[in-house]
């Protein structure tokens, strides 16, 4: 199969050469997903007839003599992206059958650059959770091993590309969801600077806080994609008009003098001690690479989860509120009056672990309780954003684990509410904070993928994307690809 665990960059080559086409390519993506996703569940929707009339208009654009490197390559999009004329759901019964009339701006942006979409990602429920068990549609499975979640809440995305069902998804980050399940998958997944990417058409979680990114097997080809889907858009007020560096320019310059701080809080009693292992065992490797380790300190840490856990409900239930069975969404049958229409519609839409957030969002902005709990909780985020600024005053990097452990299974009975949201401990500060970070493979425990985490300072993708790729040409873990065999009902 010709686009079979490629990476974009090689499949670039090969369309630039005429090996291969755009249509073969997508036509192999098609088969391999009705081949798998019946088990893995990271496909929502499958656009068949779209994506083989777009793959022609590429090879016909390639012969015209485009030369756009991401011409032609098959791509799927978290359902989160509103896409003109494609469901789009965000893996809720609330939005089960919207079609929305307009394009998010990086699905415009990544059509524009020459990709071919596939069709839409499995997700947690408006991108609350860490598993990815919370979508209507149903529980992603782990390619690695089916019995094991994928993470959250972009696991569609992770485990499409993991795979091996299309060579990049856009994923969103609010507190992890790009970085935790491209580390539980074996994947490559950049959460960019808050606002480096437009939010326009990505539903909205947590205003302040989501944020767009591309998940891939390689470095490589993440700076491919961002330098396609980074940039200003008026559409955006929240958007950075900072000019967008050409990403892929600075990936071979060496780390040699860089220094990467390691804090002792991200090596705590909440990580795993194999995982622990594996990350250290990584991050010889960057300092074999020439760079130099410092160890640094970033107390308010625990805090993390705590504060992301009020601020985060408190915007979703605002954001939330829209749905209402009036305009758009689902509205439940006979309702007897408003209230019952707004009662009924809200409790049928949504699930259990969306429902929690917005209770707990909608106490926390309560009169009784806004100055106890919200506006405490944007006190210690500035807290928390102010210690990432002083230790990236003094290093260059941050780096430690992507997640404490890795996948655990499905349905995991003795995982508590709150041992879930802790899935998210060490990924959170950078979205408090609003900087980059970036997830890649740093090897294995017990078969199962481990991801190195490295936090950059705001704006500073160029650097991150150079460190993940000079890391990735010394090690191959990004390279292994789990066994699909026998992975069909």
């Amino acid at each position: 199969m010709p686009g079979q665990f490629e990476t974009i960059s090689s499949l670039a080559r090969q369309l630039a050469k005429g090996s291969v086409s755009s249509r073969e390519l997508v036509e192999d993506a098609i088969a391999r997903t009705e081949t798998f996703n019946p088990v893995l569940n990271a496909v929502i929707s499958l656009n068949k007839e779209s994506a083989l009339a777009a793959a022609d208009l590429a090879d016909q654009a390639r012969v015209d003599g485009s030369t756009s490197p991401l011409l032609g390559i098959p791509i799927l999009h978290k359902d989160i992206f509103c896409t003109r004329g494609v469901k789009t759901s965000c893996a809720s019964k609330m939005l089960a059958d919207f079609i929305p009339p307009y394009n998010a701006t990086v699905v415009d942006k990544l059509q524009e650059a020459g990709m071919v979409s596939l069709g839409k990602c499995n997700m947690d429920e408006f991108a609350m959770g860490s598993s990815n068990e919370t979508s209507f549609f149903g529980a992603v499975k782990n390619p690695w091993d089916v019995h094991r979640v994928p993470g959250g809440s972009s696991g569609g995305s992770a485990a499409a590309v993991a795979a091996g069902l299309a060579p990049m998804a856009t994923g969103t980050d609010t507190g992890g969801s790009i970085r935790q399940p491209a580390a539980l998958c074996g994947i490559t997944g950049l959460k960019p600077t808050y606002g480096r990417v437009s939010r326009y058409g990505m539903i909205a979680f947590a205003s302040s806080m989501d944020q767009a990114g591309p998940m891939a097997r390689t470095a490589e080809d993440c700076a491919l994609v961002l330098n396609a889907m980074a940039g200003h858009d008026p559409l955006d007020s929240t958007c950075s008009d900072l000019a967008v560096p050409d990403y892929s320019a600075v990936l071979d310059q060496s780390i040699k003098g860089l220094r990467v701080g390691l804090p002792k809080e991200f090596f705590s009693s909440h990580l795993n001690d194999a995982v622990a292992k594996t990350v250290t065992a990584a991050i010889k490797e960057l300092e074999a690479a020439g760079a130099k380790i410092v160890d640094v300190s970033l107390p308010s840490t625990d805090l993390g989860v705590s504060t992301y856990y009020v601020i985060a409900p408190a915007e979703a239930s605002a954001n939330l509120s829209r749905y209402d069975g009036v305009r758009y969404g689902y509205r439940c049958d006979s309702p007897s009056d408003l209230q019952d229409l707004y009662l009924r519609s809200r409790t049928e839409g949504f699930g259990e672990e969306v429902k929690r957030r917005i209770l707990i969002g909608a106490f926390t902005l309560s009169a009784a309780s806004y100055d106890q709990y919200f506006m405490k909780a944007q006190q210690v985020r500035r807290l928390i954003a102010e210690e990432y600024q002083a230790v990236l005053k003094d290093v260059d990097v941050i780096a430690g684990p992507s997640a404490p452990n890795t996948a655990f299974v499905l349905n995991d009975d003795s995982k508590s509410v709150t041992d879930m949201y802790m899935e998210d401990v060490f990924t959170i500060g950078a979205n408090l904070a609003g900087l980059p970070a970036i997830s890649v493979p740093a090897g294995f425990v017990d078969g199962l993928p481990v991801g190195m985490q490295l936090i950059g300072t705001r704006f500073g993708e160029a650097q991150l994307l150079n460190i993940a790729h000079q890391f990735q040409r010394r090690t191959d873990w990004h390279s292994l690809t789990p066994n699909l065999e026998g992975l069909t009902r």
